[in-house]
C-alpha cells in the first residue's frame, strides 16, 4: 500500500507532473461466479447492479491467514451488522508455493475457512495475492525465497517501507526478473510459477460460493523502470511488459475456472494520478482494481482534491475504453476523517464500490507510521465492541449505499451532517436492452449506526418491502417505471413511506 503520509515519492510525483440493525444476508451472496459485470458494473445473476463496501483483511507475517490474528465469526457478524458486503482477503504467494511446485494445502484451507465464515454472514470475499516489498528480504512479503532473484546485489540501504522501493537496487532488480519472466528454480520462469500458483488457487475455489473475484498482484511495483512512469503521461513501454504477465496469468486462470471475475491492477503509481496503457485484456469477466492514497500534502489536503479526482478519472476512463468493471480496493489507512470523507464521496459521486485499508493493525510490517492507525478493529483477537472499535472511523465509512440496483444508478450520495441518503436510477439493464419488471427488487444498506432512531423514506417510482428499522431498505420497481428516486431521512422511529408520483 502505497500511503498517504510518503513524502518522498510523493515529492517525485509533485514535481515530475509539475515539470510535466442486523442486516440480512444481501441476495447477490451466491452461488460461485454469480457475480459478473456489465461494463464498469459490476452486477449479480439476475443483471442487477452491485455495489460493494468492505475492508481488507491481510496478514502479513507468518503464517499469512487472517485466523491467525484473531479474525473469526463475530468480526464477520459485526462487519455485516455494519453493512458491509465484501472483504478483500489477503494470499501471501510465499505460503501458496513455499517451494517450487509445492503448494501448500494446509494454508489454503485456512483461506478458504475465512471465506466460508464470511460468506455464512452474506460477505463475499476478493483473493488477492498480496505483496509490498517483494520479500521479507526487502522488509517487506510477497514472493518466497526461492522466486528472490537480485544479482547478488545488497540489500542496503534499508529505508523501510515505501522507501525501499526507490533506494534499494536489489528490490529493483528482482521485480526487473520477475517481470522478464526469467529462469528461477527448475529453469521455470518466475511469471509461469506464479501463473501456475494462481491457476492452483483458482481450482480450490472456483466453485465457491463466497469467492467474488482474484486480485492478480497488490500494487505491482515497476522494478528500475519506475522513473518513466513519474509523469503525467505514464510509461506505456512498462505497461507493455506488465500486459504480458496479465495476459499469461489470466491465461492460466482460465484453464480452470471460466467465469471468475479477474481484477487486474496497474502499475502502483497509478494510484497517484499516472494513467495507465494496459488496455482491454480481452477477456469477458475483467475488472480493474486500483487504490486511491494522496500524497501531495495529506494533512493540509493541498492539491488532493486534484489528485484523487485524477486517479478516479483516469479508473473511469480505462473502464470506458476496454469495458471492465471498476473497484477500489485500497484506500484509507488512517484515522484522518478528512481524508476518509473525502474518499468515500468521491467513490459514491463516481458511483464505485470499494474495500478501505485496513481491518486492523496486525502488527504490519510494511505501513507507514503508527500501524493502529489503519485499524477499525484494534484488536481482532477481542471482540469488535467498546474501546476496541475506533467509533468515528466507523461513523464515516458505515454509511448507506445500494447494494443492489434494479436498473442503472444515475447518483447516489450520502450526506454525513444531515443522514439524507439518495439515489436514482433508471430500470434500464445495465448494458443490455430492456428494462427490469414490475416488483424488480433494489436493496439499500441502511446502517443503524447512522439511523439509530430509525428512518423515513420517500420513494417515486418503487414501493417499500421492508419492515421498519430494517438494516437493508427494499424496494420494488412499480409497473411502467422508467425511474425511481429514493430519499432516506432520519425519523423517530418512523416506519417507511412511500410517496408515489
Amino acid at each position: 500500500m502505497l500511503r498517504a503520509v510518503r513524502p518522498r515519492i510523493a515529492l517525485l510525483v509533485v514535481l515530475a507532473a509539475a515539470a510535466a440493525a442486523v442486516a440480512p444476508a444481501p441476495s447477490f451472496a451466491a452461488p460461485a461466479g454469480a457475480l459478473d459485470h456489465a461494463g464498469r458494473w459490476i452486477t449479480d445473476r439476475d443483471g442487477r447492479v452491485v455495489i460493494l463496501h468492505g475492508m481488507n483483511m491481510v496478514y502479513k507475517r507468518p503464517p499469512y491467514h487472517p485466523q491467525a490474528v484473531g479474525f473469526g465469526d463475530d468480526d464477520a457478524a459485526f462487519l455485516a451488522r455494519e453493512g458491509y458486503n465484501t472483504i478483500r482477503v489477503g494470499i501471501v504467494y510465499a505460503a501458496v508455493e513455499p517451494q517450487p511446485g509445492a503448494y501448500d494445502e494446509a494454508y489454503l484451507d485456512r483461506i478458504r475457512e475465512t471465506v466460508d465464515t464470511l460468506g455464512r454472514h452474506g460477505i463475499v470475499s476478493l483473493l488477492d495475492f498480496h505483496q509490498d516489498l517483494f520479500n521479507e528480504r526487502f522488509q517487506g512479503e510477497g514472493w518466497p525465497d526461492w522466486a528472490v532473484r537480485d544479482d547478488g546485489l545488497p540489500a542496503v540501504p534499508k529505508a523501510g517501507f515505501p522507501g525501499n522501493y526507490l533506494a534499494m537496487p536489489a528490490l529493483s532488480r528482482a521485480f526487473d526478473h520477475f517481470w522478464a519472466n526469467d529462469p528461477g528454480p527448475g529453469g521455470v520462469g518466475l511469471q509461469d510459477r506464479y501463473a501456475a500458483a494462481w491457476r492452483h488457487v483458482a481450482t480450490r475455489f472456483r466453485d465457491h460460493p463466497g469467492v467474488m473475484g482474484y486480485d492478480l498482484m497488490n500494487e505491482p511495483w515497476p522494478g528500475s523502470a519506475w522513473p518513466t512512469c513519474v509523469n503525467p503521461a505514464g510509461c506505456p513501454a512498462f505497461d507493455a511488459t506488465m500486459r504480458r504477465f496479465v495476459d499469461r496469468t489470466v491465461a492460466a486462470i482460465r484453464q480452470v475456472d471460466a467465469d471468475t471475475l479477474v481484477f487486474y491492477e496497474p502499475h502502483v503509481l497509478f494510484n497517484n494520478g499516472v494513467p495507465t496503457h494496459l488496455g482491454d485484456i480481452g477477456d469477458a469477466h475483467a475488472g480493474f482494481s486500483f487504490h486511491d492514497y494522496c500524497l501531495t500534502d495529506p494533512a493540509g489536503r493541498v492539491g488532493c482534491d486534484v489528485f484523487d479526482d485524477l486517479v478516479f478519472e483516469n479508473a473511469e476512463r480505462h473502464a470506458a475504453q476496454t469495458g471492465a468493471a471498476l473497484l477500489v480496493t485500497e484506500f484509507g489507512a488512517t484515522d484522518d476523517p478528512a481524508v476518509l470523507g473525502a474518499v468515500v464521496r468521491r467513490a459514491d459521486r463516481f458511483m464505485v464500490g470499494w474495500q478501505e485499508w485496513h481491518y486492523c493493525g496486525c502488527a504490519d510490517p510494511t505501513t507507514a507510521g503508527p500501524g493502529d492507525r489503519q485499524a477499525i478493529v484494534r484488536d481482532p483477537a477481542r471482540p469488535p465492541v467498546g474501546d476496541n472499535l475506533k467509533a468515528a472511523k466507523l461513523e464515516l465509512l458505515s454509511r448507506p449505499y445500494p447494494q443492489v440496483v434494479a436498473g442503472t444508478p444515475l447518483r447516489f450520495g450520502f450526506d454525513d451532517a444531515t443522514k439524507r441518503f439518495a439515489l436514482e436510477h433508471t430500470t434500464a439493464r445495465a448494458g443490455r436492452r430492456g428494462r427490469f419488471p414490475a416488483g424488480a427488487v433494489t436493496e439499500i444498506s441502511v446502517p443503524r449506526r447512522q439511523y439509530p432512531r430509525g428512518y423515513a423514506v420517500d420513494v417515486e417510482g418503487a414501493r417499500v418491502l421492508s419492515p421498519a428499522r430494517s438494516g437493508v431498505l427494499r424496494l420494488a420497481t412499480r409497473e411502467g417505471a422508467e425511474r425511481v428516486r429514493v430519499v432516506v431521512t432520519p425519523g423517530e422511529g418512523a416506519f417507511p413511506r412511500a410517496r408515489v408520483s
